[in-house]
């Protein structure tokens, strides 16, 4: 890729929290080779402003109001082809990061790395390059070369996956209904669906199965108001999340 202008990297964040974009924009700045062109808060925003400023790198949440994550990213690579975007967001790798690079991202990257990873991911997929973790690579290697299938829980949306980890910590689906605040009718569809397209048959198999592939790192998204990803607006930094993900403790099972 042939970077904007005299090799400034041209950034545009894409994320619906204040904090988060705050965050990005200040470590961007720090860098006499980036530049921050923009910003977004839903799929809409998002797509108007890389059509206006045209980007070199964007960096995109997976939890952003509008169009689903992966019809918004299949519309950004086909749309924008120059365009490179790095997924960076609270979900970890095994969720969501195989189903992202399909869909055309160019890197994936959680929000508790430390601002060096940041830059660095943003310099190696403006350089035409794939960010990937050493044991992502390993995993994209097979499963993008068509040798390895996505397990179940990496095909669903965001909202399947936060509803499978609360109905995964034993919540009944009125509980999940009330901290999601959706309905009861609404939980139950979704879990009519999960256990539909991951083949199982009870809500006790979708417990068996979180702790099976040891998704309990899935479960932070129960100790945040809101949904999956959501960061608090208490003060708190990225770092401060990143420790609550390591002290989480679901009874009955190891995170």
């Amino acid at each position: 890729m042939e970077l904007s202008g005299t090799n400034m990297i041209r950034v545009a964040i894409a994320d619906d929290h204040p904090l988060v974009r705050a965050g990005l924009r200040q470590i961007i700045g720090d860098e006499s080779s980036m530049q921050v062109v923009g910003e977004a808060a839903d799929a809409d925003e998002t797509i108007g402003l890389v059509r206006a400023m045209q980007p070199d790198v964007l960096l995109l949440d997976i939890s952003m109001p509008g169009a689903p994550f992966p019809a918004l990213l299949r519309y950004l690579a086909t749309s924008f082809p120059d365009l490179r975007v790095l997924v960076i967001t609270m979900h970890a790798e095994e969720q969501f990061a195989l189903r992202a690079l399909r869909e055309g991202a160019a890197g994936y990257l959680t929000k508790d790395r430390p601002p060096q990873d940041i830059i660095a991911a943003i310099t190696q997929v403006a350089r035409g390059e794939r960010y990937l973790t050493a044991s992502l690579g390993q995993k994209a290697a097979a499963a993008l070369g068509g040798r390895s299938a996505l397990q179940p829980h990496e095909t669903l949306s965001p909202r399947e996956y936060e509803v499978l980890c609360l109905l995964g910590m034993g919540k009944t689906v009125k509980q999940v209904a009330e901290q999601l605040a959706l309905s009861s009718k609404t939980i139950s569809t979704h879990r009519a669906r999960l256990l539909k397209r991951m083949g199982l048959k009870s809500t006790a198999d979708l417990i068996r199965y979180v702790v099976r592939h040891n998704l309990a790192g899935c479960l932070l998204a129960a100790l945040l108001v809101g949904s999956v990803g959501r960061v608090p607006t208490d003060g708190r930094g990225l770092a401060d999340i990143a420790a609550d993900r390591r002290v989480v403790q679901v009874s009955g099972v190891d995170p």
